[in-house]
């Protein structure tokens, strides 16, 4: 197990997630959906530990068990892990990774810089009041997948 995993909060429970995402004034909410046993997961804990300081003026930095909270495992339609959701004062922000899905980033950031670029994008443009907000990452260092959508 990472030992960065446990310097980042876990929230555990849909009651934890609901309050932070209630209770995160003026920061951007940095919601790290996955499995602390997955390599991919370990990896961006440890990048986002190492940078949760460095953000701390303009973000708030958490990690959620997709076991422990399927309704928003659901909602955010999560099927891939890690998944990255960003929020600002209660209000789910989206980012135009160059990608059909702007509800949230999958996969680890390639490095620290890129991680800290988005937050302070998505934090600046929460400031000014927008609810989207355009990746700063050049395209090379968005995952791409295919959106497989089904029919119900």
């Amino acid at each position: 197990m990472s030992m960065s995993y446990h310097l980042l909060e876990c929230l555990c429970s849909k009651k934890a997630v609901d309050s932070v995402i209630k209770g995160c004034e003026d920061k951007v909410l940095v919601l790290r959906f996955g499995r602390e046993t997955d390599l991919v997961c370990m990896e961006l804990d440890d990048l986002l530990s190492k940078n949760q300081v460095l953000v701390s003026k303009m973000a708030a930095v958490y990690v959620v068990d997709v076991d422990s909270v399927p309704v928003y495992t659901q909602y955010f339609d999560i099927t891939l892990v890690p998944a990255t959701v960003f929020f600002f004062n209660g209000q789910h922000m989206k980012v135009d990774w160059g990608t059909p899905d702007h509800t949230k980033f999958i996969g680890s950031f390639k490095c620290s810089q890129d991680f800290i670029d988005v937050v302070e994008v998505v934090y600046r443009g929460a400031m000014k009041g927008k609810v989207m907000v355009t990746s700063p990452l050049d395209s090379t260092s968005t995952p791409h997948y295919d959106l497989l959508y089904k029919d119900i």
